[in-house]
């Protein structure tokens, strides 16, 4: 019993008794009755009788399944063609009909045997015997098939009953095989399709980058085959389809029989279920793909993640045990350039770090499913990026300070010694007469002059700089060196007394004399006072102090001086600016003669370090050119100025654009620094300092035309002063604009130079308009809801370069180059096309902040200045640009 419930019930198929049908005892040849009733044919078969009841049964069970239940119920006609045969064929084709048709029946059609006997005995034997065949439907004995017509419709009937309905019964059979054939094939597809999904469904995700590859690979390899499986039957139904059609194809005139019609209908509504089960399983493999991909995606970013990870680690480690700060100026040095090292070395995890972190950030801005494994992980990649960057700054700070204090350490000691050296070698002898006590106190003043080179800071300054490194033992050293200094100073103050005495003899009066300040080849530095450092320096480290030294016989100069400065005379500003441009001449006229043009001489090539080889153009930019337009041109020019001081304005005015070539110098000033400190040691430019007599180095020259380009604005600045509301007035002003313009744009291009990661061509956004640094806030209105919350409370450091096609975002960063001054860098982080942006002037009542939007509120950036003035600035350039912009679309 348990055997029968278990086993699966479905209806008969054609394929279970294809024999049986293929003997043609009783045919479905798709006619219809006037209301629509199936007929079933029970065509002439001589064995009609020797058929098993099992056999028939089948049959006629199969049959009557075929037409639709509502065909069905209407009942069916049957019509027993035996006209061939004899009584007793009809009567036990009634019996067995009557006996084991399965269906509602409607009507019976008898075509009698056409011999007259049995025709006769037929007659007879129908009245005997109707009440035995147990039919509740008529039952009509026909002579002939014209009166059948009279029931039926011709064109319901096949041709062996006179009518014009086709029908071949191997084309039946094909096409019920076939029908048959195509629902199971949608059945097992559908339930493969559903087992695939279950499968999939109850899929335990991987915790491995391998086996998440291996698993993807074998689904994506199971759905292929599944979708080869469908696109199969799709394609095995279409045919069928056809084939049912074909006679409709083949000639306009034909009809499918109702029958034929059904078979259209089972097929189309086969396919309609096949295309909805595709539609469904094709919607579930997407999101469980998506999911797996997701899942690949994860380990792999989990694995890369562990990996740099470890690495940082190990890297934080290192920089943890990096604790010394140096004894010596040659210990910081090697210090310096181990840190410069581990810096090299973390460049590239840095980078991984931050490459990982941004790519997990796209993860969870395309919802990946694991957004709270991820964010953690970003969060912690970009802290340990921040923290090493942030040791590495503050261990760059502490080892420059302290070169910076071993250094001034070494050049006090270096003075004291050469200062004894200077005492302990002038003789005493030619010093007792008064030439030699001249002589030997001009010397001695000359050499006081250099003490200039010490002086550092306040005693508070000097504090604020060195506190973080004071160590005791560098405290101590401090101590002995500032003790020193008092030494030696005073040892020169009492010399200086008995030299005096020694000179007083004379019969006038000795008037200093300045030099003047070093601006060329043969003139001295001025000459200052004792060294400040043992001011500041011994007041610090806790050394005694002394009196003030004695003063120097320059009072009077000093005092022209001051007075000169405070001076309205626009004469006296444009003397001291003619002054002033010579000297500067003169300058530029010893580097390209002292140093340049002797790169090119034979007999020092060999000092020339390979470094430094082919190298000119890097190293002194376009100075030649500077020097030309000064010494030709601007030079003459402001001369011209001295009898009438109100032709200036006019000559900054004409000469704009020319005064545009410091630009150029200033750009190419990084990469000349950088090559003076890899060759400035080099004994080539020792001896041009030497022919030259120069007291300072290279680089203090090449710093020049920096530092002139900015004199001229005080200068005109003080003219400004002497002629307001004077009819020169308007044009100084604008001479000074032009000159602040030419400044800023020198100091733009210095800071654009600097940006690093910009794919693009700076060149091609137009001209810069404005450039600084703002706190930022961004607000991506697809981002995730935390990390917006989280932009929103948290500004970002942002430098912003404003051009007139395009506002780039940048972080600043600042960096030690072999130890010396801090360069700034900007990081390149994100673009606006000025094209696409929206502006709104005050942000949630502060005056300090506005807003940029983008491409319709999707990206906000809210911007706080330092100030009202600089935001309001920035705000009417905005506009113009803008304002610029439409009218140009107009």
């Amino acid at each position: 019993t348990d055997e029968i419930m278990q086993q699966e019930i479905r209806p008969l198929v054609a394929v279970d008794i294809i024999e049986q049908l293929h003997r043609q005892f009783a045919i479905l040849s798709g006619g219809r009755g006037k209301d629509g009733a199936p007929i079933i044919t029970f065509p002439e078969f001589a064995g009609f009788s020797e058929i098993p009841d099992d056999d028939f049964l089948n049959v006629v069970t199969y049959l009557t399944s075929i037409p639709s239940l509502e065909a069905a119920s209407i009942g069916f006609i049957i019509i027993i063609d035996r006209r061939r045969d004899k009584w007793s064929a009809v009567k036990a084709s009634l019996t067995r009909i009557a006996g084991a048709f399965p269906g509602n029946l409607q009507l019976v059609f008898v075509l009698r045997p056409s011999r007259f006997i049995q025709r006769a005995i037929a007659d007879i034997g129908i009245k005997l015997y109707r009440d035995d065949f147990k039919m509740k439907v008529p039952i009509i004995m026909l002579n002939s098939v014209s009166d059948l017509h009279g029931y039926i419709d011709k064109s319901q009937l096949t041709r062996e009953l006179g009518g014009t309905l086709e029908y071949g019964h191997s084309q039946w059979i094909h096409h019920r095989t076939a029908i048959e054939n195509f629902a199971m094939t949608v059945k097992t597809t559908a339930q493969m399709l559903q087992s695939f999904g279950t499968d999939l469904a109850e899929t335990e995700l991987p915790n491995d980058v391998q086996c998440t590859e291996e698993l993807l690979s074998s689904h994506t390899e199971h759905h292929s085959k599944l979708k080869d499986e469908l696109k199969l039957a799709v394609k095995q139904g279409a045919t069928l389809l056809t084939c049912i059609r074909e006679p409709v194809t083949r000639s306009a005139n034909c009809k499918l029989s109702p029958d034929e019609l059904e078979n259209v209908a089972t097929v189309e509504r086969l396919l309609a279920q096949l295309d909805e089960t595709e539609k469904a399983f094709d919607q579930f493999w997407t999101k469980h793909h998506l999911k797996l991909e997701q899942c690949l995606q994860l380990r792999h970013f989990e694995h890369d993640f562990r990996e740099v990870k470890l690495t940082l680690d190990n890297l934080m480690e290192t920089q943890a045990g990096f604790t010394d700060i140096g004894d010596s100026v040659t210990r910081v040095e090697n210090l310096l350039k181990e840190q410069k090292h581990l810096e090299e070395k973390g460049q590239e995890p840095l980078e991984k770090a931050q490459s990982l972190a941004l790519h997990g950030e796209q993860l969870i801005q395309n919802n990946h499913y694991a957004v709270d494994s991820i964010r953690p992980k970003c969060v912690e990649l970009r802290r340990i990026c921040d923290d090493f960057t942030n040791e590495t700054k503050k261990k760059y700070d502490i080892l420059g300070k302290s070169l910076e204090l071993h250094k001034q350490l070494d050049k006090a000691s270096q003075w004291c010694e050469a200062g004894i050296y200077l005492l302990a070698s002038q003789a005493v002898d030619k010093c007792q007469s008064q030439e030699g006590a001249e002589t030997a106190l001009v010397e001695i003043e000359k050499f006081l002059v250099t003490a200039k080179e010490h002086e550092l800071s306040n005693p508070k300054e000097f504090y604020n700089q060195f506190d973080m490194i004071l160590t005791p033992e560098i405290k101590a050293n401090a101590q002995r060196i500032v003790q020193k200094l008092e030494d030696v100073q005073e040892m020169f103050d009492k010399r200086q007394v008995s030299l005096k005495k020694l000179a007083a003899k004379q019969t006038r009066p000795v008037q200093p004399v300045a030099p003047h300040p070093e601006s060329s080849p043969k003139r001295a530095s001025p000459k200052i006072t004792r060294p400040a450092a043992v001011e500041y320096l011994g007041q610090f480290c806790g050394a005694p102090r002394r009196g003030p030294a004695a003063q120097n016989g320059n009072h009077a100069l000093v005092q022209g001086l001051i007075e000169k400065c405070i001076s309205k005379s626009q004469g006296h500003i444009i003397n001291e600016l003619i002054e002033t441009e010579r000297v500067y001449v003169e300058e530029l006229q010893s580097i390209i003669e002292g140093y340049a043009s002797e790169m090119d001489n034979p007999n020092l090539v060999h000092l020339i370090p390979s470094a430094l080889q082919n190298k000119k153009e890097v190293l002194f930019g376009n100075l030649p050119e500077i020097y030309y337009f000064h010494n030709r041109i601007f030079l003459k020019e402001i001369e011209n100025c001295i009898e009438n001081p109100e032709l200036l304005a006019r000559c900054f005015l004409k000469r704009k654009e020319d005064l545009q070539i410091y630009e150029k110098y200033c750009q190419n000033k990084p990469r000349s620094e950088a090559l003076w400190r890899q060759c400035g040691d080099s004994i080539f430019f020792q001896e041009c300092q030497r022919k030259l007599d120069h007291k300072l180095s290279l680089d203090a020259y090449l710093l020049k035309p920096v530092q002139r380009i900015t004199k001229y604005q005080l200068l005109l600045k003080e003219m400004l002063k002497c002629s307001k509301n004077s009819e020169g007035t308007a044009e100084l002003e604008e001479a000074l604009a032009t000159v602040l313009d030419i400044i800023k744009s020198v100091n733009d291009s210095m800071h654009q130079i600097a940006i690093t990661g910009y794919e693009g061509d700076v060149s091609e956004l137009g001209k810069l308009l404005m450039q600084g640094s703002f706190n930022v806030w961004t607000d991506h209105k697809k981002g995730h809801n935390k990390v917006k919350d989280l932009a929103r409370f948290k500004p970002m450091q942002r430098h912003l370069f404003l051009y007139t096609k395009m506002l780039l975002f940048c972080k600043k960063r600042e960096e030690n180059t072999d130890g010396h001054e801090k360069t700034a860098s900007y990081s390149f982080k994100n673009s606006l096309k000025m094209s696409t942006v929206g502006i709104t002037e005050n942000v949630k009542g502060d005056n300090k902040k506005f807003e940029i939007w983008y491409n319709g509120r999707e990206e906000v950036y809210i911007i706080q200045a330092s100030s009202v003035e600089l935001k309001n600035t920035w705000i009417s350039e905005i506009r113009k640009v803008l304002t610029g912009q439409l009218e140009a679309c107009r």
